[in-house]
């Protein structure tokens, strides 16, 4: 019986590589969105994201540290890193490796505080932003600081290898405005793969979930607009009118993977190592 060609395998990666660099990779997308009264009306809408990402309906291991998703919900953020005190954008990628950095134009991020410790819900802001925002999974929420804009990029966890992740998804709470908080996705070129905008509800502590998730990873970062105004001193929300003030709970994200670029690489470094072995082959029968 005749050996395959070592050769073929060059064909196979050569292929391998146009297939990961086609340019309609992962387009296909799915939303999930939906607003409530209640943290329990979004809950169905944010296990239709979570099955979307597999790994079933509950956190569990698989949703805080490996498998097919990965999830933030804020609430063992320490004390040390929690309101008054700034919370460290590459908490969950250093201290709690989960592959996501935060970074933003304004002056940082905070984590509410423990009940008991210092004012919740970013009271220590504003005494009047426990009224504003719910909480969906208790006891934390997440905003930045200077600025409604919070960009997430993905990474191997723990490393500082960028990835790509196939979807994200993430709960906010008292979006009063249409077409004001979104989520904007962009693939690893900085292209944007679309604006997604974050459904309202009008009214103080009301929840909204919005997710996104492709048949492939193409994600390299996420842009989230939280309202029209960052939270301040002085800054009240309005219940639909002038200023519409968010904040942020639980972060879904489909389990970070290396970029395509990478494994092309590794299908042409492999690929070169066959055809070396088949080189060297050849000159022992010689």
């Amino acid at each position: 019986m005749r050996r395959p060609d070592p050769r073929s395998w060059i064909v196979l990666f050569a292929a391998l590589a146009i297939v990961l660099a086609a340019p309609q990779w992962g387009k296909a997308q799915t939303v999930r969105s939906g607003a409530g009264a209640t943290a329990g009306s979004i809950t169905p809408t944010r296990d239709l994201f979570r099955t979307d990402l597999g790994g079933g309906i509950v956190a569990g291991a698989n949703g805080l540290f490996g498998g097919l998703r990965r999830e933030i919900n804020w609430d063992g953020v320490p004390d040390a890193q929690s309101s008054p005190n700034a919370f460290t954008a590459n908490f969950f990628n250093t201290t709690s490796p989960r592959g996501a950095v935060f970074s933003t134009p304004g002056t940082g991020f905070q984590v509410s505080a423990t009940p008991g410790v210092a004012p919740v819900e970013f009271d220590n802001i504003n005494p009047s932003y426990s009224a504003t925002f719910g909480v969906f999974s208790s006891p934390k929420l997440f905003t930045p600081i200077g600025s409604n804009i919070t960009d997430v990029n993905f990474f191997v966890p723990g490393t500082n290898t960028a990835t790509l992740t196939r979807g994200f998804g993430a709960v906010f709470t008292d979006v009063d405005l249409a077409n004001t908080s979104s989520i904007t996705l962009f693939d690893s070129a900085n292209a944007s793969l679309g604006t997604f905008f974050v459904p309202n509800l009008i009214g103080s502590e009301t929840f909204s979930f919005l997710g996104i998730s492709f048949v492939n990873p193409v994600i390299s970062r996420a842009r989230i607009v939280t309202g029209n105004v960052p939270l301040g001193g002085t800054t009240l929300d309005a219940n639909g009118d002038l200023n519409d003030l968010v904040v942020m709970d639980d972060f879904i994200y489909a389990e970070p993977v290396p970029e395509p670029s990478s494994v092309v690489l590794t299908a042409i470094g492999l690929g070169g190592l066959a055809l070396a072995y088949a080189r060297s082959r050849r000159r022992k029968k010689e």
